[in-house]
């Protein structure tokens, strides 16, 4: 496989795929065939390399998923075993995607031990954004890997899924401070 379309498959920038070639540090066993073609080993790349240690994380939006949550865990804890991979941090929560202040997530973002962050889908980090977070991995030498990418997305399909989300959560917002402040006049009124 080119190394331009392996890095597109992977959510990295091309540029950064040849840096990382260039420099050694590319994560899959590539070689250079030609002046400008780079040729990734397929089957290698489909076994993740996890240097360092690994923190995994898992997230469900509503206390009514935690049995999700636990499950969640145990496949990431068994993936950790299955590639051999040493786990310096769990962390999981129950939190809406939305939300930029969960505590969790900026605990194991911000743990130096841990290289390589483990989740089982984007959207169990975050709902928008997500490769903002790992272009910051990466820019301090750290990476996200993510078992489960699901179907793939155009990306303007996904980009107003993302828009569409954040106005749902704003609405739903608005609605549930609209019904608690309800609740509490009619509380103040009795």
């Amino acid at each position: 496989m080119n190394l331009t379309e392996w890095a597109k498959a992977q959510g990295v920038h091309p540029q950064t795929a040849r840096r990382w070639f260039r420099e050694g540090t590319l994560p899959v066993p590539a070689m250079r065939v030609g002046p400008r073609t780079i040729l990734v080993n397929i089957e290698a790349s489909q076994a993740v390399d996890v240097t360092g240690g690994a923190g995994l994380y898992a997230r469900v939006s509503s206390h009514d998923q935690k049995a999700d949550l636990e499950r969640q865990v145990a496949r990431l804890a068994k993936w950790a075993a299955k590639a051999g991979c040493q786990v310096v941090r769990v962390e999981s929560e129950i939190a809406s995607g939305m939300n930029g202040a969960r505590v969790n997530v900026r605990r194991l973002l911000a743990d130096p031990a841990v290289t390589t962050v483990v989740v089982e889908r984007k959207d169990r980090l975050g709902q928008m954004n997500i490769e903002l977070v790992e272009a910051a991995l990466a820019a301090h030498g750290r990476r996200l890997v993510v078992l489960d990418e699901g179907e793939a997305e155009d990306g303007l399909v996904r980009d107003m899924t993302e828009v569409l989300t954040s106005f749902c959560a704003r609405l739903y917002g608005r609605r549930s401070a609209m019904n608690r402040a309800q609740k509490a006049l009619e509380a103040a009124a009795e």
